[in-house]
């Protein structure tokens, strides 16, 4: 849509403004525009949240999606053919006007619409006058549900012990007010499985005087909720009463009134379900409780906003192992060559516990034998999916439409891809997946949509940064398998792996995702190509197959070299998003600044050479992400580029400000010794300085919430200034951002900084105090080799969660166990991590008499050798108190270590030895010992 507003009314585009095709056409392209918000608005935005829509509609909403696609696909072949003739133009003496035929898929709407409205007006002859709510009556004709009358279960259980306390103490707690108790998490985490085991639980049992299940699902009728409820109830409801809503809403009030009841209302979908079955249940003061499963957070938060929500944790690999020989031999003797097949099927499950039920029936068919379990450990992953199959498809099935295509999406990326939340914003957006909003930019209303599908469980989020956003996700395996074949039933994604050069993609294929080379020659309807691999030149691949990319929005190219660079790129109008690897310095010299609909640009390399840009940059009007290995340099540009936000390694010149006045994320270069003028970019949220010297820290916008400083030089008598920003969250002042051998932070409080990072300082000694940083949770130290210790008066910081130090003298380590032992005593959980070497350090330096058992994590990087991590270890646990390694952090492959649960020690596989030192607990945890998986494989996604 934003590509058709733009032709009809841009006069900023060089490339369109004047073109003659496209004036004469902008009548027919404004019809079509008014036509498609119309029908988007009326299908979609209007009926969006109705958890009863009519299969009609449903019906309409493909047809009409079929038909906007076909739209879209006329208006970019256009647009093409626009860009390619004037590009000939020159070369012949007269080209003829680019066509425009719209006649069908304007049929094609008038058709949708006329149907969707004949579908209302019949809806509303057949409403009867005394049915106000068409939705709950529509719902038994959307199709059926299959309900559990009562929590079934065959009693094994793994890892949940802890979780069935919680909320038994949660439900049975001294508290006379009507409360709701939820239990959240993804499809097949156990929910109902946990919410049983507390149904049944002797003391809940005791305590409650009524209890009732029932369960709701997807499709209901709020009649035949209440009846189930009350059968299960023991109440007898009369023939002629089981069909009138009021009635049995009255009995089930009635027999609940002056009983101290608990109802599970198991597998809830959508907040109107709540809101059909809330006004069912009196709230007597007497300690009544409503227990929710669902997958969908929003529902938990609906049903009591600030009420108490339990998020399922996904099982260990030992659990996993542990319920699926539970499952198998129906007891706690296992035969001993069940444990290394065993343990392998048991990763394939990934923590998920209906994962490992349904690979556990398969395995209790087959013959008891270490040959089976090691046959079915290397197909165990189809078999998984083949099982829960219906299960996750009712979230699939139960996906808003604005939802389906972000989510399906995901599936297609590598197995195991930890996806950094800001470039997939960036994709979706390029993808048009993201809807325009009033008054939301489209990233926040992509962010809105991340949300939803964590709270809904289905994508899982692997790190957040300080202040609690989103950093990375993943999705979990099962889903993704699920997901990756929708997508190919619907020939919106082709995913292609190994090393078939023989591989040819489909005519209707939409996207591919590829490690290897792909003939793409004859995908005439292709929108993106994402490469994970460095399979060839990829400049030969561009003009090779770029005639057939006229469709094409997204390249991702930038694990291929590319020499020289294909000028058949910019044939590629239509491009949103182009991640390229490039090292010559002629990038510019193409004809790149044509591709007006361009949005984010990604320039990888490993020349170290600035690449200047042209004054033609700007004629990339829509370009919002800018983000090169290289400097880039910018010349006086024709106009500001008014969309950018998010640029990066730039050298700063005069009057930088005015090019970019928007940016809200920079990254920048100072060589000049001038004053820059950063307090005018009013919309900026995060900067990073490299600099020779900067003149001036007091120019800072106080929009500003993470500041990176590095090589600057100043006086700490100017920090102040950064002091004072309201918003900062986050400060990382790295080598010779501030020079001096005293920081005393003085009076003033950094408001609300959460993170602090010093590394490569000078600094001798730094006085501060908690009045300083009220809201601190994490503090780094890296590289200060001459500092004499943190301020101890930051024991008194409450929100202190965590001081990690790296490469540091004895005296910083002393210095923080001294803040932790105050944190401890105030009930306040520190961790203090440091690195091996600053450990050892503080070892040999004749503070081991004073170790605890709780007192340090040990990172090992992986350069540090095993009889080295062994010695430190005995150091240790030799002290005179006994004294113990917290955790520790492994950031090695799991093939060659292992960890021993009983032992609570990490194992070499090979010498099954790696040290002595015991792995304690954190002190408030129960059962689970602290260890930190290698990260996921990041096929280099930065």
């Amino acid at each position: 849509m934003e590509k058709l507003k733009q032709m009809i009314y841009s006069n900023d585009i060089p490339q369109i403004s004047n073109d003659p095709s496209v004036l004469s056409k902008r009548p027919q392209l404004q019809l079509l525009y008014e036509e498609l918000g119309s029908m988007i608005q009326t299908l979609f935005v209007d009926t969006e949240n109705d958890p009863h829509e009519l299969e009609e509609v449903r019906n309409l909403k493909k047809r009409f999606k079929d038909v906007a696609e076909e739209a879209q696909d006329l208006v970019d072949l256009f647009a093409y053919d626009v860009n390619f003739k004037s590009k000939i133009q020159p070369l012949i003496s007269h080209a003829s006007e680019t066509s425009l035929d719209l006649e069908d898929v304007m049929r094609s709407i008038k058709s949708i619409k006329e149907d969707f409205f004949s579908i209302i007006q019949k809806v509303r002859m057949e409403s009867s006058p005394t049915t106000n709510s068409l939705k709950t009556q529509s719902a038994a004709s959307v199709g059926t549900s299959c309900f559990r009358n009562s929590p079934v279960g065959d009693g094994i259980v793994v890892g949940l012990g802890r979780d069935i306390e919680i909320i038994r103490d949660k439900l049975t707690e001294d508290t006379r007010k009507l409360d709701v108790v939820s239990i959240v998490g993804m499809g097949g985490s156990g929910k109902t499985t946990l919410a049983t085991k507390v149904f049944s639980d002797p003391f809940v049992v005791h305590h409650f005087w009524v209890r009732g299940w029932v369960t709701v699902s997807q499709k209901y009728e709020r009649k035949d909720v209440l009846n189930r409820l009350l059968a299960y109830m023991g109440v007898d409801i009369d023939p002629d009463t089981r069909d009138n809503y009021p009635q049995l809403r009255k009995k089930l009030h009635q027999h609940l009134m002056g009983q101290r009841y608990l109802v599970v209302i198991d597998d809830i979908w959508s907040t109107q379900a709540w809101d059909d079955l809330k006004v069912v249940f009196p709230n007597l003061d007497n300690g009544s409780r409503i227990l929710l499963t669902s997958r969908h957070k929003t529902v938990a938060l609906h049903a009591k906003p600030h009420g108490f929500i339990h998020q399922l944790r996904s099982l260990t690999d030992e659990e996993s192992l542990e319920l699926l020989r539970k499952k198998v031999f129906r007891g706690d003797h296992f035969p001993d060559w069940s444990s290394l097949p065993g343990m392998q099927i048991a990763r394939n499950c990934r923590g998920l516990p209906l994962s490992v039920v349904v690979i556990a029936g398969v395995l209790a068919k087959e013959s008891a034998t270490e040959e089976s379990w090691e046959r079915i450990s290397k197909s165990g992953s189809s078999l998984i999916l083949k099982g829960q199959m219906q299960t996750f498809a009712l979230s699939l099935n139960h996906l808003p439409s604005h939802l389906r295509g972000c989510f399906i999406y995901l599936g297609c990326f590598p197995e195991d891809y930890t996806f950094r939340v800001t470039r997939l914003i960036w994709l979706w957006i390029a993808e048009g997946f993201i809807q325009e909003t009033r008054n939301r930019s489209l990233e926040e209303t992509a962010k809105d949509y991340l949300m939803e599908l964590v709270d809904r469980n289905l994508i899982v989020v692997r790190c957040r940064k300080i202040n609690g956003a989103i950093k990375t996700i993943s999705v979990h395996d099962v889903l993704r398998e699920l997901y990756l074949e929708v997508a190919r039933k619907e020939n919106s994604c082709l995913k292609v792996q190994g090393v078939d050069h023989s591989a040819i993609a489909p005519y209707k294929t939409r996207r591919i995702f590829t490690d290897c080379y792909i003939d793409t020659t004859n995908a005439t309807r292709i929108q993106s190509l994402l490469n994970f691999y460095s399979y060839r030149n990829a400049s030969y691949v561009i003009s090779e197959s770029s005639h057939s990319w006229k469709l094409l929005k997204v390249l991702d190219l930038k694990q291929c070299p590319m020499v020289p660079f294909p000028e058949e790129i910019s044939l590629l109008v239509n491009l949103r998003y182009l991640a390229v690897r490039y090292d010559n310095d002629d990038f510019f010299q193409s004809r790149i600044c044509d591709l007006w609909s361009l949005e984010t640009l990604i320039i990888e390399g490993t020349s170290y050479n600035p690449l200047e840009l042209p004054n033609t940059i700007s004629d990339l009007v829509n370009l919002r992400i800018l983000l090169c290995r290289r400097t880039i340099v910018f010349p006086p540009l024709q106009r500001p580029m008014m969309n950018l936000q998010t640029i990066s390694n730039v050298a700063l010149t005069k009057n930088w400000e005015k090019y970019f006045p928007n940016v809200k994320k920079l990254s920048c270069y100072i060589f000049l010794d001038t004053k820059y003028d950063f307090e005018s970019l009013t919309f900026l949220e995060t900067l990073k300085i490299s600099s020779v010297r900067l003149q001036s820290c007091s120019v800072f916008p106080t929009s500003l919430k993470k500041l990176t400083l590095q090589g600057c030089h100043a006086p700490w008598s100017d920090i102040s200034s950064i002091q004072s920003l309201p918003n900062l969250e986050v400060l990382k002042l790295l080598k010779n951002s501030f020079v001096g051998p005293m920081w005393d932070a003085g009076e003033e409080p950094f408001q609300q900084l959460k993170f602090l990072k010093l590394v490569g300082l000078d600094i001798t000694k730094w006085e501060a105090s908690d009045i300083n940083f009220p809201c601190l949770k994490k503090l780094f130290l890296e590289n200060c080799h001459l500092l004499e210790g943190i301020p101890l008066e930051m024991k008194y910081v409450p929100t202190l969660e965590h001081i990690q130090i790296k490469s540091c003298n004895r005296w910083v380590i002393e210095s923080a166990n001294e803040i932790r032992k105050k944190q401890h005593a105030d009930g306040n959980f520190l961790m203090i991590s440091a690195d091996s070497r600053s450990i050892a350090r503080y070892v040999s330096g004749g503070f081991k008499d004073r170790l605890t058992g709780d007192d340090y994590s040990i990172y090992k990087p992986s350069g540090l050798l095993t009889d080295t991590l062994t010695r430190l270890l005995q150091r240790i646990t030799d002290a005179p108190t006994g004294g113990s390694v917290l955790h520790l952090v492994l950031h090695l492959d799991l093939r060659f270590f292992s960890f021993d649960s009983k032992e609570r020690r990490v194992n070499h596989r090979a010498t099954g030895r790696c040290g002595q030192g015991r792995l304690l607990d954190r002190p408030q945890m129960r059962g689970n010992p602290t260890f930190t998986r290698p990260k996921a494989r990041q096929w280099n996604n930065r």
